[in-house]
């Protein structure tokens, strides 16, 4: 990744904002629900429990049916609240960039069971305690990235680069994109490769 914003053909720009119309017109504005729910305990918590993990991984649609979640539920709460504390308090860290601070907070959550590897469950807990900075990860928006020429790696701190991306696009969108939310972005990324979605293909 360089500091340098993605420069985007005027096609690939007009992919991303009506991949962002087409998701809004087919998913149920009532999907998102449960995260915000999650989110609105969130900022008057300051952390996120294991009742509100267990309702980011159904909103995610992860199998719970791992050796992980187990090992999950035998921590005490206080100790999971603590750990997403933290991370929390990284994510909304406003003296960070916001690359820096999915880092910081990606990194806190890293000793829970379910959170060492991967980035999609991590990525609910991090944009539901900071959602005016963080984004939703999953492979359909890694995907969507590589579809714009944009590489993103699976190397180790593969969140953080993501965020980056996910900020050099919108430095660069033209109007009306520039003025999205980073949540916005991850899901135009999201839908982008969608088969639903007949936006032609650049």
């Amino acid at each position: 990744m360089t500091d340098n914003p993605f420069t985007l053909a005027p096609e690939q720009w007009q992919r991303l904002a009506s991949a962002r119309q087409a998701y809004t017109g087919t998913v149920s504005p009532h999907y998102d629900e449960t995260l915000q729910h999650v989110t609105d305990r969130a900022c008057v918590s300051g952390d996120i429990g294991k009742a509100d993990i267990g309702a980011l991984l159904m909103w995610k649609r992860l199998r719970a049916d791992t050796p992980w979640t187990a090992e999950l539920m035998a921590l005490p709460d206080t100790d999971v609240r603590r750990t997403t504390a933290a991370a929390a308090t990284a994510a909304r860290d406003t003296s960070l960039s916001r690359s820096a601070a999915a880092q910081a907070g990606r990194a806190a959550l890293a000793p829970l069971p379910g959170f060492r590897t991967g980035d999609a469950l991590a990525s609910a807990v991090l944009t539901a305690a900071a959602p005016e900075r963080m984004a939703i990860y999953d492979r359909r928006a890694h995907n969507g990235l590589r579809t714009l020429g944009i590489p993103l790696s699976h190397a180790p701190g593969r969140y953080s680069r993501y965020i980056e991306a996910i900020d050099q696009l919108l430095a660069a969108a033209p109007d009306p994109i520039r003025n999205w939310t980073a949540r916005d972005m991850d899901t135009a990324l999201y839908w982008l490769n969608h088969p639903t979605n007949t936006t032609t293909s650049t």
